[in-house]
């Protein structure tokens, strides 16, 4: 049985599956459909690509460089094993065709090293330290796709989602904590075609638990912490509870910032930051850097970090969970576990972004199942009593009189003088002031 992992099954002709490939990669980026000889593992990866919005045409791009790019490199947990990494690859990175890349859990290259010719020749497809290479950005390639399903790969010549990338090979493995299991990164080497044979993908994953060996002594296992959870549902003032019963009330601006970075465990840029934070244009990095000073004093040490900006501990912000729970199919969960529109009085760009795909990846998955219960429930919540949509819905699965008239009525609203375009599904419910939560009602 071939082995899905393994580009080259032995035997092959490399030229022909070049010609072979290049020839399903056109198919793919065309119509859509997947083509033989594409392995199982790379037509999933294309497919992810092209969900992600990848183009086959595109390039990396370099979100780290100069003193942020070193003082995050020091900061990560694979900064310790590099030497050790360095020793067992060295014969490959020193031949002056291969390249040793290591990258961390989000794809982003830390270190990329080997002959300077091979270098340059890197540098032109941005395969460059501080570039992000996850699937998400640059489609089908080894590390990133070796963090993305946590397993070693190989990647052949036009396997690769980007064409630019085509006339290189890579193998790579995934690094994880010993203690934990989490995925720290992949190491990873790049360079011809000879690297698709199967002892360069047995070559990666050997270093990869050497690494996770000389990790485990000297990175001893931290003492259990508690669950940091971000409550942002429903409410203009976030809650941040860092554990011991502690409960941290976060401003308006507070709260976007952390509802962001939970979203974005990698960590944004200032300039990535001050786009998703601020409409106007005019502001500057002084004023984000103001805002961030004023909020890290309040937060438990060391949890806001920075070269990027990002938070040093996971945080579940209830928002994701939700959409994690509707991406699984558990519908009843995530309604139950929706307490409202995320941060519903933000104009910050990124949440208002985040807030509209959640609310319409909710309202649709409980118009396609049409579960009365679920829809009862969703329209008579504040943030569901003028969603003439989910009435609708409910109406066709439960038409009672009472579901009738409230049709009726957010009809005749939608049809009044002086509200023309008026989304009903989207009203600011007026008693919704700074620090209440949609599990409030106002007073009678």
């Amino acid at each position: 049985m071939t082995d899905q992992w393994v580009a080259l099954e032995p035997g092959a002709d490399p030229d022909e599956r070049v010609r072979a490939l290049r020839r399903a990669h056109e198919t793919f980026t065309t119509a859509g459909t997947v083509a033989r000889p594409v392995r199982p593992v790379v037509a999933e990866s294309w497919r992810r690509s092209a969900r992600a919005g990848v183009g086959p045409d595109g390039t990396a791009c370099v979100e780290l460089t100069d003193d942020d790019l070193g003082a995050y490199r020091a900061e990560h947990p694979l900064a310790k094993v590099m030497p050790l990494v360095r020793e067992l690859v060295g014969t490959f990175a020193a031949d002056g065709s291969h390249l040793l890349a290591v990258c961390d859990a989000h794809g982003r290259l830390m270190w990329v090293e080997g002959h300077p010719t091979t270098l340059r020749r890197a540098d032109r497809m941005n395969f460059v330290p501080g570039a992000r290479w996850s699937e998400a950005a640059v489609g089908t390639n080894a590390p990133g796709t070796a963090v993305a399903v946590d397993r070693p790969v190989q990647v052949f010549a036009a396997e690769h989602f980007i064409r630019r990338v085509q006339p290189w090979t890579c193998a790579a493995a995934p690094i994880h904590d010993p203690h934990t299991g989490r995925v720290l990164g992949a190491v990873d080497i790049t360079g011809g075609d000879g690297l698709a044979h199967p002892h360069s993908l047995g070559f990666v994953q050997a270093v990869a638990r050497a690494a996770e060996s000389q990790l485990s002594l000297v990175a001893p296992p931290q003492r259990a912490q508690d669950t940091v959870t971000l409550s942002a549902l429903g409410r203009d003032e976030a809650e941040l509870r860092p554990g011991g019963g502690r409960r941290i009330r976060l401003s308006r601006r507070h709260s976007e910032v952390l509802v962001l970075l939970a979203r974005h465990p990698e960590g944004m840029t200032g300039d990535e930051l001050l786009c998703a934070l601020y409409e106007d244009e005019s502001v500057t990095p002084v004023t984000l850097r103001a805002e961030l000073a004023r909020l890290r004093p309040l937060l438990p040490p060391g949890l806001l970090a920075s070269r990027p900006y990002r938070l040093s501990v996971p945080v579940e912000c209830d928002a994701d969970l939700v959409e994690r729970q509707l991406e699984a199919g558990a519908l009843t969960a995530a309604v139950r576990a929706y307490r409202g529109p995320l941060l519903p009085n933000s104009q910050a760009p990124a949440v208002v972004g985040l807030r509209r795909r959640l609310t319409a990846a909710l309202r649709t998955a409980l118009v396609t199942r049409g579960d009365p219960d679920l829809l009862a429930d969703w329209a008579h919540a504040p943030w569901g009593e003028h969603d003439l949509l989910v009435w609708r819905a409910l109406a066709a699965v439960r038409p009672t009189a009472p579901v009738r008239a409230r049709i009726a009525a957010l009809e005749a609203e939608l049809a009044a003088p002086g509200v023309p375009g008026r989304r009903a599904h989207v009203r600011r419910t007026p008693w919704l002031t700074s620090g209440a939560t949609y599990s409030q009602r106002p007073p009678v």
